[in-house]
């Protein structure tokens, strides 16, 4: 079931995507253009352009290390999808973190707020904001408690925000995703590659809780939240009806690769956390990728599982793709491009 919203306020707007090169992005980007919208892409000058080849698109430079290359992206656009982040480099600076989540999103919505015409601003935050879960499921309500640098900036992103809309009446819609998985997305690989092993670790003792969200499923649900009347002013929790545990999402893909599932074996959580904080400490410093960090180890300790029944109350809309059968979908995309 998806939004009953009528999408067509979208045929012929100019919406900014950020992060267009991206997998959600570029996601977002071709139901953006399904709907007849006109697509301003935003990127750095060094990114692949491949996953938008053919696309009519205007690209846009801009760096969000810089925060003060961001506000030209926006002239003459009517909805603003802000998808780009600093996210998967560990080897990131506390400030580079803050000057991509925090200060270049202030500068995108600020040159937005006020604007005669614009419509709407759509965040992409994360269900991190709300931290380890410990009694399941949350909901939007659920206390702040981010974890890393990357969740406590984009957390001081989102309360900005709600002061600028404030202050200003800036259109503004926000997403907390949960973990995004489909194509061409490659974050969960690794679960995926599991599945094809007799035996595969496990950090810790716990549930290990983990919600999932499609690519197309998230980009669907961003349209959705431009449009919609009941969105404003609201943030979003976004993901499949129901969490699951990272064994039973190495089981479905095994399943689906007509595997027997491989066996889960348990490692004590302090050697690795121990190992993540000195290589953290050594990699940072001189801008390389931890071979180990602290998020990943994180990922295997902490519980994510949330409601998403404001979603489907508010807005009438639910996930499509992102149980068994997205992950049988997905793992079989990555099977044709060499990945498993």
């Amino acid at each position: 079931m998806t939004g009953a919203v009528d999408r067509s306020d979208l045929r012929g707007a100019r919406v900014l995507v950020t992060g267009a090169t991206g997998a959600t992005g570029s996601v977002l980007v071709h139901q953006l253009h399904d709907l007849g919208a006109e697509v301003v892409a935003a990127c750095r000058s060094t990114s692949s352009k491949k996953r938008l080849a053919g696309l009519p698109v205007e690209w846009r430079e801009a760096d969000l290390r810089d925060p003060e290359t961001v506000p030209p992206l926006t002239e003459g656009v009517d909805y603003v999808f802000h998808v780009a982040a600093g996210f998967r480099e560990a080897k990131l600076a506390t400030d580079a973190y803050r000057k991509i989540n925090v200060e270049s999103t202030l500068a995108l919505a600020r040159s937005v707020a006020g604007r005669p015409g614009f419509r709407r601003f759509v965040h992409v935050s994360t269900n991190g904001v709300h931290g380890h879960i410990r009694n399941p499921p949350a909901d939007e309500t659920h206390p702040f408690n981010p974890g890393d640098v990357y969740q406590r900036a984009k957390l001081e992103a989102e309360m900005a925000l709600w002061k600028l809309r404030e202050e200003t009446g800036l259109g503004l819609s926000v997403v907390r995703p949960v973990a995004i998985f489909g194509p061409p997305d490659t974050r969960l690989l690794r679960l995926f590659r599991w599945a094809k092993k007799k035996r595969y670790p496990l950090l810790g003792g716990g549930r290990c809780l983990l919600h999932l969200v499609h690519t197309q499923d998230l980009a669907e649900f961003m349209t959705l939240l431009a449009v919609h009347p009941a969105a404003e002013g609201e943030a979003f929790l976004c993901g499949a009806p129901e969490s699951t545990s990272v064994e039973e999402i190495v089981s479905t893909v095994s399943r689906s690769l007509d595997l027997p599932p491989p066996r889960a074996f348990r490692l004590p959580v302090w050697p690795f956390w121990i190992a993540a904080v000195v290589c953290e400490g050594i990699c940072v410093p001189l801008g390389l990728e931890p071979p180990i960090f602290r998020r990943r180890v994180a990922f295997f300790t902490k519980d994510r599982s949330f409601s998403i029944a404001k979603a489907k109350g508010l807005l009438r809309w639910e996930a499509r793709r992102s149980g068994e059968q997205g992950l049988a979908e997905t793992a079989a995309w990555y099977r044709e491009q060499g990945l498993l």
